[in-house]
């Protein structure tokens, strides 16, 4: 059982945001479904323009989430974030929040549900998109005598740090805009898996060293967390025949014409020169392989002229991770 609560605010009495609620909407479309249409969470929306997301209504929803037994829960907030200086607090700030009373602290409401929530729930992915989000992901108790404050099974992924604010673009907000990218694909492996990892490296390679917003990722995992499954860069069933082709992370796979059906500009004594499908077959996926990083042409720039001038292809060194996987049967 996976379940995801998905908050959007924009319409905050003295300060309205833009963009907020459709983060959410999109966010939670997203996380319903996996890349071929089937089921993935289970979604709650909660969104500021079908309800008013009041301190109340928030906690309420938020200890819900966490309530109960579960593979993986996802709680993604979208709106105002604040800090207490006077408290160094930090809040995800309700529709009605106020001195005193903003929403929802960060270290001891939210971060304090994901962490008693373990085992009960394996995995506790707390995603925010919001100002000063990065306190989420503050560890205090590390000069203290507990050990971490991010408990066993969750992962915190922020639009950035406790004293950065997080941009809006023109329909979503600039972090969101590129998690929601790399949940249909951008971030995804070789295998179609989305990770919060991955989505962090997405966001911090997207806005680059110069940009005054950075997104904080902390984690305290010892299992795979997997967000979302899109399709694979190259098929399961090609990869799982990489132990055959290449029976060492060494070995060349040797080419020649008749992989390649292609006839145009090349020397005459090969225009004539049959063509096996199979061979064929073979070909395309290792094309694929080419164009993602697992196999390289040797002796030539390219695979069309290694297969042409009989030259091989061998296994890149994330080639060579996948060929051990599939001899594994890990997928």
């Amino acid at each position: 059982m996976k379940r995801a609560l998905v908050v959007g605010i924009d319409s905050y009495p003295s300060h309205p945001l833009t963009g907020c609620v459709n983060d959410a909407l999109a966010m939670g479309d997203l996380l319903e479904t996996l890349g071929n249409g089937d089921p993935n969470y289970a979604v709650h929306r909660l969104v500021s323009q079908d309800f008013e997301v009041t301190s109340a209504l928030l906690n309420e929803a938020v200890e819900q989430l966490f309530e109960g037994d579960a593979e993986t829960v996802v709680f993604y907030f979208a709106g105002h974030g604040i800090i207490n200086r006077e408290t160094n607090n930090g809040y995800i700030v309700a529709q009605n929040g106020k001195k005193g009373g903003w929403g929802m602290s960060l270290s001891d409401d939210i971060l304090g549900l994901a962490n008693k929530a373990y085992p009960r729930i394996k995995s506790s992915v707390i995603i925010l998109d919001s100002c000063h989000s990065g306190f989420a992901g503050e560890v205090p108790a590390l000069v203290s005598k507990d050990v971490s404050v991010i408990g066993t099974g969750v992962t915190i992924l922020t639009a950035s740090h406790r004293d950065g604010v997080a941009g809006e673009g023109q329909k979503h907000g600039l972090f969101t805009d590129i998690l929601l990218a790399g949940l249909k694909g951008s971030a995804s492996d070789i295998l179609g898996n989305v990770t919060p990892a991955a989505l962090y490296s997405l966001v911090d390679q997207t806005l680059g060293p110069w940009g005054g917003q950075r997104p904080i990722y902390k984690a305290n995992v010892h299992t795979f967390v997997k967000l979302r499954e899109v399709a694979p860069k190259i098929s399961k069933e090609f990869l799982r025949r990489l132990p055959e082709l290449f029976p060492n992370d060494a070995a060349e796979f040797p080419l020649d014409p008749s992989y390649e059906p292609a006839r145009d500009n090349v020397p005459p004594e090969i225009v004539s020169l049959p063509v096996d499908e199979g061979h064929v077959a073979i070909f395309k996926g290792l094309q694929a392989c080419n164009r993602n990083g697992l196999v390289v042409p040797v002796g030539t720039e390219h695979m069309y002229y290694a297969a042409i001038e009989s030259h091989s292809c061998k296994l890149t060194a994330i080639g060579a991770h996948y060929r051990r996987l599939a001899e594994q049967k890990r997928f």
